[in-house]
């Protein structure tokens, strides 16, 4: 599955020059693509932080210091990229391995820094097994640090609790063999 990259594409207006398109990067610095066609001309990709096209249809780009003259407010708004984590598993099992363990107390501070009310977390499981007791699984596995997390002052509203069994799998599933990356929970932090 090909992760969908957002970017934050702005429309300005400067004086005596006309439009103007800029692409800036996204929250997590990716930058991804923007066709510009103009009225009367070919059209013009931008892919690169902070191209820039006019109404000339002529490519430029904008340095650091006029990026943040002109959207700095703008980009000081926007919010901090979800905090992502990933727990580990045991084969079959919905105890956490020694690494994730680990991981647990960077979950609450990244929710208390962010003063976060949207916490998802989301269970997976390897292709080994049967689809239903795989989903039922992830599931488990979901639940388990749904409680840790509810146990440590995260109220329960602001947790998405969600199994995807074998679906969505780190590493192709391969029928017959455990892939210990896909046996995860996914911690999202908003």
């Amino acid at each position: 599955m090909k992760k969908i990259l957002f970017l934050t594409i702005c429309v300005f207006v400067l004086a005596g020059c006309g439009q103007t398109v800029v692409l800036l990067p996204d929250l997590d610095g990716h930058v991804g693509q923007v066709i510009v066609t103009p009225k009367d001309g070919e059209p013009v990709i931008l892919d690169t932080a902070n191209q820039a096209v006019g109404s000339d249809n002529k490519l430029y780009f904008l340095a650091e210091e006029e990026v943040q003259r002109i959207f700095g407010s703008a980009l000081e708004a926007q919010p901090e990229p979800t905090a992502r984590f990933i727990l580990y598993f045991y084969h079959d099992s919905t105890r956490l391995k020694k690494v994730s363990k680990k991981i647990l107390p960077e979950i609450m501070e990244a929710y208390l820094a962010r003063s976060s009310t949207d916490v998802s977390v989301i269970g997976h499981t390897d292709g080994m097994g049967d689809k239903v007791y795989n989903h039922q699984l992830s599931l488990r596995r979901a639940k388990k640090i749904f409680s840790f997390l509810v146990k440590e002052g995260i109220p329960a509203a602001q947790i998405q609790t969600i199994s995807h069994g074998e679906e969505n799998p780190l590493i192709p599933n391969v029928e017959g063999r455990s892939e210990p990356k896909n046996r995860r929970v996914e911690v999202l932090v908003r």
